[in-house]
């Protein structure tokens, strides 16, 4: 498959988690990779996961916001951990996996805690609702339901979490695009397109055959990453400049399958 990007550069940018200081710094530099190396037709994508367990859920959707009313053209990808925040106000006790959205672990507790509500519980997940409701503007509501489950360019399909393998891309499941991670990441099927996304915790990106996965934890590792293609070329984004990606970059040793289950396992909920 002839890697393409319909004449664009793109900048894909993995899971920033309430990190507003890491996206500020990722732009800063994408505006300078711009600034050095001229383009006529950049874009920037974001795979989601913008809200929970960082510091400054709020400030990540406020600096995506003035992204998207800038003159820089973006995609917004939706991330499960964004997805929770309507579920919340529609019924505050529910949840659909096995710890709710409150729990540190999922992380939904700081994002109340950035928009002034503090000491969210799951044990009480019904009390700061409506302080949270008030809190939340409309115009944040409107950025993540405008937020896109799937966004192809080129040879590219870039997706929060994955596909789900033998479904056509027009037929995906929006459970699938914001949560799969097997057999999606087993898979050794040609997709048809190389699919980047983020949504499962990665050491360092990982250029598969069929994927690349850009998730480097940003929350916990203080590194979000950038992922820069443009046709044939696929890079890393580095404070230094482009640093190239090739296929097979950052995949574990066959020798070491248990070390990479047990990174997998230790952020399986993320």
């Amino acid at each position: 498959m002839t890697a393409t990007t319909d004449g664009q550069r793109l900048y894909a940018i993995g899971d920033i988690h309430g990190r507003s200081d890491l996206l500020s710094a990722m732009l800063a530099r994408i505006r300078g990779d711009l600034a050095a190396r001229p383009h006529p037709a950049p874009r920037l994508i974001f795979l989601g996961d913008y809200v929970d367990r960082g510091p400054d859920s709020r400030g990540v959707i406020e600096t995506l916001i003035a992204v998207q009313a800038s003159e820089m053209p973006a995609t917004f990808i939706l991330g499960n951990h964004d997805s929770y925040i309507e579920e919340y106000f529609r019924d505050p006790e529910w949840y659909d996996r096995s710890i709710h959205w409150l729990n540190p672990r999922m992380g939904g507790n700081t994002t109340l805690a950035s928009y002034g509500v503090p000491d969210a519980s799951e044990h009480d997940p019904t009390a700061t609702m409506e302080a949270f409701r008030a809190a939340f503007p409309a115009e944040h509501m409107a950025f993540l339901d405008g937020c896109d489950l799937q966004q192809q360019i080129g040879s590219y399909l870039f997706v929060h979490a994955g596909i789900r393998p033998g479904v056509r891309l027009d037929r995906q499941l929006r459970e699938d695009l914001i949560w799969i991670r097997e057999p999606f990441l087993s898979s050794t099927r040609d997709f048809g397109v190389k699919v980047v996304h983020g949504h499962t915790i990665v050491e360092t990106p990982e250029h598969h055959p069929n994927r690349i996965a850009i998730d480097t934890g940003a929350y916990a590792s203080n590194l979000l990453t950038c992922l820069l293609l443009e046709d044939s070329t696929v890079a890393i984004l580095s404070e230094d400049g482009p640093a190239p990606l090739p296929p097979g970059a950052g995949l574990p040793e066959p020798a070491q399958p248990a070390a990479r289950n047990g990174l997998r396992d230790l952020f399986r909920r993320s």
